[in-house]
């Protein structure tokens, strides 16, 4: 359960060709680098403290940089909460009714008490849920 730097930073240089081909201002790409930059900041305050990892603290942030300080931000937080939520409960509720044994190396690493939960999946599933309904993805959905 490895969130690659890759993916990161693969995410970091989209929004970057995104917002140039957008001709964004300098101030709303400042305005989406400082909440990407105080998303990280938090993030990795928490994953210092133990409470998260620290990929999911590197891809909320890119995601946060996509977002900017706006209400998406919001709905992009509020739902990964809400899916990781699910996501953790129901690992928890494997856990508590299978067995480790299934033989698929993959399944039986999530039913290991041991292992954490991949929270990863949660935030690419918010992150999708809440950029389909920005208002520049449907623009540039509508030339795919």
């Amino acid at each position: 359960m490895i969130i690659s730097n890759r993916l990161v930073l693969f995410l970091v240089a989209l929004f970057v060709v995104f917002a140039v081909s957008a001709d964004w201002s300098a101030a709303r790409l400042g305005l989406h680098a400082a909440t990407g930059g105080a998303v990280l900041l938090l993030t990795f305050g928490a994953f210092a403290l133990g409470w998260m990892g620290g990929g999911d603290a590197k891809l909320i942030a890119a995601t946060a940089l996509w977002f900017g300080p706006t209400l998406a931000l919001w709905d992009y937080l509020f739902f990964a909460s809400l899916l990781g939520g699910v996501l953790t409960l129901t690992i928890l509720l494997a856990r508590a009714c299978l067995r480790p044994t299934t033989g698929n190396p993959s399944v039986d690493r999530l039913l290991d008490p041991a292992s954490g939960v991949p929270y990863g999946v949660a935030l690419g599933a918010a992150g999708i849920l809440v950029a389909l309904r920005l208002p520049e993805m449907q623009s540039v959905l509508g030339l795919i």
